[in-house]
């Protein structure tokens, strides 16, 4: 049978409860993983108190009972047909789509074999676990704003939200490329961000946007959307582009319905996009939206593999106590949230 953590109903704080089901059988291309670990992002914080039900649902992705989750780690339990990369008992850990396929919070999850890593032989699933869904939301704000390994160098990036697990791995990632890097952080962590590999950290706070330079070629908002038209205005005059992964989308069509939902999302695009062509033309300017990627699976696997990579740990527990993972992660606590099946 398959432990499942699921959210009974919409609400805060969640309401969670264990069930078992059926095992699940893979299909072909796909693998089921024995998970040793899984993850709390803050989507899945938000999503059990209803955030997103409207867009969301249109993926099938919200209907409660409502079982969450995007990071696995574990081991390989079985295989379906066409599966050529992985076999049973091998380590492995990767992420599962948000939608109709399935969620992580399980003990036993199918994952289609090109969204799975071969795990290294001595990593810790729990560390493993924290990474494949930050890491590519965090890889597709990089592409989306332009930045490649041979843009990188010399390019002049500001992070909002470096303190976050976004803003860490960015960090990582575009130290050993090159890049010249200004955090915006959270109280306390300016020296953290400097080990990280930034050239200069402020603390989050009243006018600390305003007081930073104004020629960035690259802006990456993962803290608060309110700000990202004050980012915008830190863009240099031949920047290549500002993501944000904090955009007000999901939130607008629940607050407002479709019709009111959609002209507030394009008011609030084109606000922010019209400060961006002011400050650079020919930047982009893009809301980053979660979806898997294997472009960014395989940097994964090349900065774990190499050690580049990690987020630290702040909560691991079993699903019989995973409110207090929810919880970690609504309350803001430092460190990723881990599931233990």
């Amino acid at each position: 049978m398959r432990r499942e953590l699921v959210c009974t109903e919409a609400g805060t704080p969640p309401r969670l409860t264990v069930r078992s089901v059926e095992l699940p059988h893979p299909g072909t291309g796909h693998v089921l993983v024995r998970a040793q670990a899984t993850t709390v992002n803050p989507i899945d914080a938000k999503r059990a108190a209803g955030y997103g039900r409207r867009l969301l649902g249109l993926k099938g992705a919200a209907r409660f009972p409502l079982a969450l989750g995007n990071d696995v780690a574990g081991v390989v339990e079985a295989i379906g047909a066409g599966v050529t990369r992985f076999t049973r008992g091998q380590r492995v850990f990767g992420l599962l789509g948000t939608g109709r396929a399935g969620s992580a919070h399980a003990s036993h999850v199918v994952v289609p074999q090109d969204l799975l890593l071969a795990a290294p032989h001595d990593a810790d699933p729990t560390a493993l676990a924290v990474l494949p869904y930050s890491f590519t939301t965090m890889w597709l704000a990089l592409r989306s704003a332009g930045i490649t390994p041979s843009s990188a160098k010399g390019a002049r990036v500001l992070i909002h939200g470096a303190s976050g697990g976004l803003g860490r791995l960015a960090m990582q990632v575009l130290r050993p490329w090159g890049s010249e890097i200004t955090a915006i952080c959270g109280s306390g962590q300016r020296q953290a961000s400097l080990d990280l590999g930034a050239q200069v950290a402020v603390e989050r706070g009243p006018g600390c946007i305003e007081s930073l330079r104004s020629d960035f070629d690259v802006v990456l908002n993962f803290a608060n959307w309110d700000d990202d038209a004050r980012l915008a205005s830190c863009l240099g005059t031949s920047a290549m582009g500002q993501a944000t992964t904090v955009h007000p989308l999901l939130a607008n069509f629940d607050r407002l319905g479709w019709i009111r939902g959609a002209w507030a999302s394009r008011r609030d695009y084109r606000h922010v996009r019209s400060i961006v062509a002011s400050r650079a033309p020919k930047a982009s300017y893009v809301w980053t939206i979660f979806k898997t990627d294997r472009g960014a699976l395989e940097a994964l696997a090349e900065g774990v593999e190499s050690g580049r990579l990690a987020l630290p740990i702040g909560i691991a527990v079993p699903f019989d106590n995973a409110i207090a993972a929810f919880d970690h992660v609504s309350a803001g606590q430092p460190g990723r949230a881990v599931l233990l099946p």
